[in-house]
């Protein structure tokens, strides 16, 4: 029987990461940035990428990475959604990593791997594997056409871009014109790609990558929420016992227990879906169904995990310069990355032959 719990090691890196995080990605910090032209927090990517070696998790050491698993990305991706981080880990050192694992493009992994430059496929952020996604025209050895919702392009330095005679390319971002889009989540910022005959180099079949890049994006974005919900739900309880009315701790009315001790059971339930997703996603066993199950738990309870923390620190919770507008946004916009929730049980419901009414 699989074991779910953290290794030690795992254990350990999480410990290095929250620490980094601490450094280099506090809530003034992450706040200020978000209000700003440029909300990535660049030192940060440096750390973890070049410092720390993460952004290589998923690379088999023999082409640059860690070669380490799904399991030990989910534990950083947990410290992340915690930090609400604006990095582009998930795009680049997940997704479109796992895309160039399906291709062949040792150069470009050994890349990613080490930070030297920063990929994003170009699918909208909304897109769940196995689901329609637009394409580029791909005529006379050029790309011409028009993307919208990319996550992190505007800090790429590739872009892994599907074209309609089923090849992926990889077409530098200097290549194209990257417009900012108004995003809910300011964090993970999108964006609109223009290709005006951009030149690409053909990498391989588009479909298998893009399926496998977006099973994994949804797979592991479940331990993304999972910390994000992890952190909401420890700072109101910390607030509530903190905070007081009629001379006692709002913490201690009943009322407010019920509603943090059920936000608990289902913070709970979430972390044992989404390190199941993980390590499925690691083993290769049962993937489909651990990845649709994750994604149709997890979005809901970060989004509900967020909406109470907002409600419960009360007037404080609503002000710009309290982070906690920050977690529900990226809830909010996660809660639609790579396939809605909805989605998700549709997939899990056919998977097993389960008709809708």
């Amino acid at each position: 029987m699989t074991d779910l719990l953290y290794s030690e090691e795992e254990e350990a890196l999480r410990a290095a990461v929250r620490d980094l995080l601490t450094d280099h990605c506090d809530a003034p910090g992450v706040i200020a940035r978000a209000e700003s032209d440029t909300p990535h927090a660049l030192e940060a990517w440096k750390a973890l990428a070049d410092g720390m070696g993460l952004a290589g998790l998923l690379v088999p050491e023999d082409k640059g990475g860690q070669g380490a698993t799904h399991r030990e990305v989910a534990v950083v991706l947990e410290e992340l959604g915690r930090a609400v981080a604006p990095v582009p880990y998930l795009a680049s050192a997940v997704v479109a990593t796992e895309a160039l694992l399906s291709c062949d493009a040792d150069d470009l992994l050994a890349d990613l791997a080490s930070g030297r430059r920063i990929g994003a496929l170009a699918v909208a952020l909304n897109v769940a594997a196995g689901g329609a996604y637009k394409v580029v025209r791909h005529e006379g050895g050029a790309l011409h056409g028009e993307l919208t919702g990319i996550a992190d392009a505007v800090i790429a330095d590739v872009l892994l871009v599907p074209a309609d005679d089923g090849g992926l390319y990889a077409v530098d971002a200097d290549a194209v014109t990257v417009t900012p889009q108004a995003s809910l989540d300011l964090t993970r910022p999108l964006a609109t790609v223009t290709l005006d005959g951009a030149p690409g180099r053909l990498l391989g079949d588009a479909e298998p990558a893009v399926r496998r890049a977006l099973r994994a994006g949804a797979g592991l974005l479940a331990s993304e929420q999972l910390g994000l919900a992890e952190w909401t739900l420890t700072e109101t309880v910390r607030y509530l016992k903190d905070r007081k009315q009629f001379n006692r701790p709002v913490g201690g009315f009943q009322a407010l227990k019920h509603r943090l001790a059920q936000l608990w059971l289902e913070v709970v339930n979430l972390r044992a879906a989404a390190r199941n997703a993980a390590d499925a996603l690691a083993t290769g066993e049962d993937a489909d169904v651990a990845v649709a199950v994750a994604q149709a738990y997890a979005a809901p309870v970060a989004v509900h995990a967020a909406e109470e923390a907002l409600q419960l620190h009360g007037g404080i919770g609503m002000t710009w310069e309290h982070p906690v507008h920050l977690y529900l946004k990226r809830a909010k916009a996660d809660s639609i990355a790579y396939g809605s929730a909805g989605a998700h049980r549709e997939a899990l419901a056919e998977s097993i032959d389960l008709q809708a009414p």
